[in-house]
């Protein structure tokens, strides 16, 4: 008994020791899910109101899949709400039907590559250790986890008159 002790203790070390290395593994999962859809998922909303969340996303490359997650979280905030419990359920910023349609002028350039979506969401610390990773032939699809700046959003919606001043959700 004593020794399976003295083990499990060794291998938890060796496990931890191995998570603090500089070089992060990407955890995969089964190569079927690289052509599935993923929900959006809230892991915690922080105490200046940015979200905490998983977002999945596509694409022929590593990089491309996690730009796109990163513009998913964004979206996802703005025009479909975060479901979740407690402070993680929320509702879309813009809660407008069709409002991606409408303002369609903003929105393009707003989502595209190197867009402006790019100053309301950032990695988290972790890269690759905190990444999921569903590869099949000839698609990626990555899950990250993020933080969005949903006040931010909400401001410079604002600013820019998508949103009402003054509007909160």
């Amino acid at each position: 008994m004593k020794k399976t002790a003295i083990l499990v203790t060794a291998a938890i070390g060796i496990v931890a020791s191995l998570g603090s290395c500089s070089k992060k593994i990407t955890t995969p999962v089964a190569s079927s899910a690289a052509y599935s859809s993923f929900e959006t998922q809230c892991l915690g909303v922080e105490h200046d109101g940015s979200q905490t969340l998983r977002a999945w996303g596509k694409g022929t490359s590593k990089g491309d899949a996690i730009e796109q997650a990163k513009k998913n979280a964004v979206y996802d905030v703005l025009f479909k709400g975060i479901k979740g419990t407690g402070e993680c359920n929320q509702t879309p910023l813009v809660p407008e039907v069709n409002a991606r349609e409408r303002y369609s002028e903003y929105f393009n350039p707003f989502f595209s590559d190197g867009g402006e979506y790019r100053k309301f969401v950032k990695e988290e610390k972790g890269g690759e250790a905190s990444r999921l990773q569903a590869k099949g032939k000839s698609i990626s699809n990555y899950g990250v986890i993020v933080t969005v700046d949903r006040e931010g959003l909400r401001r410079q919606l604002e600013k820019d008159g998508v949103l009402k001043e003054g509007t909160r959700h």
